[in-house]
């Protein structure tokens, strides 16, 4: 073979490999807390904000921390270094991306899932919508 094709080849399977391990840890399945504390790495749990416990934005430090349930019943308080995120009382779900440092989750960043406008309006959750009036 020619030094130009094995070069190239050479640059194709680093960069691949390169690309592989970065994309591999950003995508990661759910866990909850306690998978994220035993395994320490970067990690997506998903659960809800728990309303009885304090939801404290501090401007001074451009911080925001609440405290979250996992889907199995776990307890953690996130901290989050941004404000609050928009509609965040409305939240059906919350998903925190971050990692355990110590008892918290220090999250990166937050996704509010919040229930369907639509389907709240009409209460029409599941149900084809109607024709509509012939003139």
């Amino acid at each position: 073979m020619h030094l130009k094709t094995i070069l190239g080849i050479a640059f194709i399977v680093v960069f691949g490999a390169l690309v592989v391990n970065s994309f591999g840890q950003q995508v990661a399945g759910y866990e909850n807390f306690a998978e994220a504390t035993e395994n320490g790495r970067r990690a997506h749990v998903v659960g809800e904000w728990l309303e009885a416990r304090p939801a404290i934005y501090d401007p001074s430090a451009n911080q925001f921390s609440f405290w979250m349930r996992d889907e199995i019943g776990g307890i953690n308080q996130v901290i989050y270094a941004n404000p609050k995120p928009a509609n965040f009382e409305d939240a059906e779900k919350v998903v925190v991306d971050g990692q355990m440092e110590g008892d918290v989750f220090v999250a990166e960043h937050i996704l509010v899932k919040c229930p369907s406008k639509y389907n709240d309006a009409r209460g029409l959750e599941g149900e084809a919508p109607t024709e509509p009036a012939s003139l």
